[in-house]
């Protein structure tokens, strides 16, 4: 994978190429020959689609909801145990 600036650098180059052309290119072609240069580009990126970032956003905030209940349940643990030994020094 090409570092982004690198990547950046190769499509504004291929970009400009079709830009400055010997002969212009019908409009459908020059919108054709863009987008191929542009998925071609993003194909070489460590992209996701909406759906799956969605999907693991989904994933976070219950991963997120569970390690919050669990350090509650910690907490309520180790404040009975803290209390419990409190008892117990003072016998």
């Amino acid at each position: 994978m090409l570092p982004p600036k690198a990547l950046l650098d190769v499509l504004s180059t291929q970009a400009a190429r079709l830009f400055n052309g010997d002969s212009p290119l019908p409009r459908g072609e020059f919108e054709a020959q863009l987008k191929v240069l542009l998925q071609s580009a993003f194909s070489k990126l460590d992209l996701v689609s909406r759906d799956e970032f969605d999907s693991q956003m989904v994933v976070l905030a219950r991963t997120r909801s569970r390690l919050e209940a669990l350090e509650a349940k910690v907490a309520e643990l180790e404040a009975k145990l803290s209390s419990a030994d409190t008892r117990s020094t003072a016998d």
